[in-house]
């Protein structure tokens, strides 16, 4: 059964989503008969290939609030990060473009590797500070999980995976994904949003038994709207795309 995942990896509930997915995945019987599927989703394609600026300065500025309302905001989702047994350090974190990124991790899925590589970008923004638009940066997280370096070399320097990059995002287009994480469990149950594991646990057993519906169906979860509902900015469990005033 596959599981796909749309995400970004500057996105602090895509981090925690996944750590949640985890965790439901952990002791599940059929564990060995899923394929975790990385799929592309852009909160910024207009975000800068250079890291100039902070992450709190960029939250104070989208949403015209001080410096220091813009770390109390990093700080708030730092702590739920550190409950799931994630380190977040938002004040390192060095905001840029994640399209070589996301190309680098259809490279790695090539090769059965995109889960490793999604968590090692992960921490390399979170928690290492790094900039995830470098050439340098790309190829060393690209080493440390055994990409052939001949082949993240012509990835990071020409054109490969742009169009499976784009394809992604269309898809997510047409199901109507504007907010990440979105999960969706056999082709046929939708999960929006980092929701808790027992949920996800439910929603991935029922998917595991039933295969009678052809169209995805979003969850609706006590408090939480499906995914038409998401239009806030890496709150309320997920991050949005521009227009909503996403904030990465």
């Amino acid at each position: 059964m596959e599981i796909e995942i749309w995400s970004d990896v500057v996105c602090p509930w895509c981090y925690i989503g996944k750590r949640r997915l985890e965790k439901a995945l952990a002791d599940f019987a059929g564990r060995d008969h899923l394929r975790l599927i990385w799929r592309s989703f852009q909160l910024d394609p207009a975000a800068p290939r250079e890291a100039r600026e902070s992450l709190s300065a960029i939250l104070a500025r989208k949403y015209g609030v001080s410096l220091a309302e813009a770390e109390a905001m990093n700080a708030r989702v730092s702590a739920l990060a550190a409950q799931e047994g994630l380190t977040f350090r938002l004040e390192q974190a060095r905001y840029s473009n994640t399209f070589d990124a996301h190309r680098l991790l259809h490279l790695a899925a090539a090769h059965r590797r995109a889960q490793e590589l999604a968590e090692c970008l992960f921490r390399a923004y979170f928690s290492e500070g790094a900039a995830l638009s470098e050439a340098e940066t790309l190829q060393r997280l690209a080493s440390e999980v055994g990409l052939p370096a001949h082949e993240v070399e012509l990835v990071l320097h020409g054109s490969a995976y742009a169009e499976a990059v784009r394809a992604d995002e269309q898809r997510a287009q047409e199901l109507g994904i504007r907010g990440v994480p979105f999960f969706l469990f056999a082709g046929r149950y939708a999960v929006s949003g980092a929701q808790p594991v027992a949920l996800l646990r439910e929603v991935l057993e029922r998917a595991w038994r039933e295969s009678t519906r052809q169209e995805p169906q979003p969850v609706a979860v006590p408090g939480m709207g499906t995914t038409e509902d998401q239009d806030q900015a890496c709150s309320d469990r997920s991050c949005a795309l521009p227009g909503s005033e996403h904030a990465g």
